[in-house]
């Protein structure tokens, strides 16, 4: 009956530790470590624990885990509220220039650093339609 026991601790802790990650990175071992103590309470010899611990282990992370990594990926681009000034208009606050890569636009209350979809200078106090976000900048046209 010992190594019935030991193999419930040892799933135990590998069930711990899997709620302590959330990485799915025990939870094979906790499938294995519950066969060999299935294995055990039935009378098996504790070589036939051992292959079983690792036969299951080896099996339930071939099996599960890229199904696993599939459903646990977010293939989906997180939007943020950013997006919401696409196509909204814009006061150029400091003139526009690509070529000296200087620009800023207030669109909704807030100042962006802009430059030009058409590489045009646009002078400050014109007015602008925000086309795209490139990462922290917007980029804009003038209306």
């Amino acid at each position: 009956m010992s190594m019935t026991i030991f193999w419930l601790i040892a799933f135990i802790i590998f069930v711990v530790g899997e709620a302590v990650t959330v990485g799915l990175i025990a939870i094979w071992f906790a499938i294995g470590a519950l066969g060999a103590m299935l294995t055990a309470a039935l009378g098996g010899g504790l070589w036939l624990q051992i292959v079983i611990f690792l036969i299951l282990s080896a099996v339930s992370l071939m099996l599960f885990k890229p199904l696993s990594r599939k459903w646990m990926t977010n293939h989906k681009a997180a939007r943020t509220n950013a997006d919401r000034v696409i196509g909204e208009s814009a006061l150029v606050t400091e003139e526009i220039d690509n070529t000296r890569a200087t620009g800023q636009v207030q669109v909704d209350g807030q100042i962006w650093t802009a430059r030009s979809a058409h590489d045009v200078v646009i002078p400050a106090g014109s007015q602008v339609k925000v086309l795209s976000i490139q990462g922290v900048k917007v980029m804009v046209e003038r209306v």
